[in-house]
C-alpha cells in the first residue's frame, strides 16, 4: 500500500485500487473488500485530522497529546481553542466531543457530535460517539438512530453493529432523529 496527499485530494493504492478523493474513500467503505474499507477508513481519519490552518493543527496536536496523557481538562481547553481558531474544522469538534464523553459530560458531547455532523455529515465516528452518549443517558431510540447512521456510512464497524443490537434490545427499535 502506498499513501500520499495532494491538497484536498488523497491518493491511496491498495492492491491496485487508487482512491483520489474523499468521495471515493467513502464509497470504498461500502464496498465488498473489508481490507480496502479499512485502508479507506485510515485515510479518512488522516484527512479529517488536518484543518488547513497551521495554528489550529498545532493546537489540535497539543490537544491530542493531552488527551492521550489523560489530561482531560487540558485537552478540552485545547480543543476549544482549535474550535475558536477554525470553527469549520469538524474534527476539532469531534475531539472535544470525545473528551467530553470521557468526562461523562454526555449532553456536551452530544452537542459537539451534532456540530461535527453539521460540518461533516459522513463522520461515522461522530455518529457512533453520539450514539454512545445517548446509550449512557438511557436514550436507546436516539442511540439506535445514531448507530444506524454510522453503519450506513461505514458498514464494517462491528462494534457499532454490536452497540446497535444492544440499543435495540433496550427498546431502541426504529425511528429517526430530526
Amino acid at each position: 500500500m502506498q499513501i500520499g496527499s495532494m491538497g484536498h485530494y488523497v491518493v491511496c493504492w491498495h492492491e491496485g485500487v487508487c482512491m483520489q478523493t474523499e468521495k471515493e474513500l467513502l464509497q470504498a467503505l461500502k464496498g465488498d473488500d473489508p481490507a480496502l474499507a479499512a485502508t479507506a477508513e485510515a485515510m479518512l481519519w488522516r484527512t479529517w485530522c488536518h484543518s488547513g490552518n497551521s495554528e489550529a493543527d498545532r493546537i489540535f496536536r497539543v490537544g491530542v497529546d493531552a488527551m492521550q496523557r489523560g489530561k482531560l481538562d487540558e485537552a478540552e481547553t485545547e480543543f476549544t481553542r482549535v474550535i475558536d481558531a477554525a470553527p469549520g474544522f469538524a474534527e476539532g469538534w469531534n475531539k472535544r466531543a470525545t473528551v467530553r464523553f470521557m468526562r461523562q459530560d454526555f449532553a456536551g458531547s452530544i452537542a459537539d457530535c451534532q456540530e461535527t455532523l453539521a460540518r461533516n455529515p459522513n463522520h461515522f465516528g461522530a455518529s457512533s460517539g453520539q450514539g454512545l452518549c445517548h446509550m449512557s443517558l438511557g436514550q436507546y431510540r436516539e442511540a439506535a438512530v445514531c448507530f444506524r447512521r454510522a453503519l450506513e456510512i461505514h458498514p464494517y464497524l462491528d462494534a457499532v453493529r454490536h452497540n446497535l443490537a444492544l440499543a435495540e434490545a433496550e427498546g431502541g427499535g426504529s425511528g429517526y432523529l430530526h
